[in-house]
């Protein structure tokens, strides 16, 4: 009977530990799967930050290779401004404007350049812009160079420091933007107001000169001027100052103006094409340089 008892007993105790011994080991199984689920999820994350971070350095690399392009491109173009004098092909004349647009000159002056097929350069004041932005973008689309030439002209505001010649820089080209409905334009080229060198702001120019070519924006003066805006009032007089500025050279610059007031400047523009036509120049302008 005892014995019995003990052997029921015995039989109790192994049954209870190889239940408990299953658990244990459905337990362990449950824990290494769930652990290996664990890992793939994570080795997958890993996987995709990974790439994101390849592609994250990709995208880097080629943002690098823009910029360092567009570095080595406004390089070119500063050093082609710079050597704007030393071209090689023969004559050539580039006619530049000063001051527009405005509503009472610079059209004019647009029909007479288109009926001559000619390419000017404009440097507008961002003031001008604004107030004319239908005339601007008119100039543009029939291929005339917008470049700029401060906001204001007002020398004790914009030779108040060099970074008064930047503000008004880049005011300027925010309006020209506006006015060509293209954001990324950027003439890339300044023309001081006044000119480059010399006179009392002589330190504040020097500044500014070298922080716009740090920008990569190239500054340009002329060669020759029609003085319109120093009082040559007849076709005459606007003539003869090219001609004796003119100077025989082969690379030349014209300064001229297409304020509201230099009506003398269109009524004169057809005299001074046909005299740089016979004189054998090609008219040019900055695009060529690009």
């Amino acid at each position: 009977m005892y014995y019995n008892i003990e052997i029921v007993g015995m039989r109790k105790n192994r049954d209870l530990k190889i239940v408990i011994t299953i658990i244990i080991l459905a337990i362990i199984s449950i824990i290494a799967c769930v652990g290996v689920i664990i890992y793939n999820k994570t080795k997958s994350v890993k996987e995709v930050a990974n790439t994101n971070i390849i592609q994250e350095n990709v995208f880097t690399n080629e943002d690098e290779k823009v910029d360092e392009k567009n570095i080595e491109e406004k390089k070119q173009f500063i050093n082609n401004i710079n050597n704007i004098y030393n071209g090689k092909e023969g004559k050539r004349v580039f006619l530049t404007f000063d001051d527009g647009p405005s509503k009472e000159v610079t059209p004019y002056i647009l029909d007479i350049l288109d009926k001559y097929n000619v390419k000017a350069t404009f440097f507008v004041l961002g003031s001008k812009v604004k107030e004319n932005p239908d005339i601007l973008k008119r100039a543009y689309d029939e291929g005339h160079y917008i470049a700029n030439h401060g906001y204001s002209h007002k020398y004790k505001s914009i030779y108040k420091s060099a970074d008064n010649v930047i503000s008004e820089y880049n005011k300027t080209e925010e309006e020209i933007q506006k006015a060509l409905e293209n954001e990324n334009y950027s003439s890339n080229l300044f023309r001081f107001p006044g000119g480059s060198h010399g006179g009392p702001y002589e330190k504040v120019k020097k500044d500014a000169r070298k922080k716009l070519n740090e920008y990569g924006i190239a500054y340009l003066d002329w060669s020759s001027l029609s003085y319109d805006a120093e009082g040559a009032n007849t076709k005459e007089k606007i003539l003869s100052n090219i001609k004796s500025t003119i100077n025989g050279w082969n690379n030349v610059v014209i300064l001229m103006h297409d304020a509201s007031d230099k009506k003398i400047t269109y009524e004169s523009l057809e005299d001074v094409i046909k005299y740089l036509q016979k004189s054998g120049y090609s008219f040019k302008n900055i695009y060529d340089l690009i």
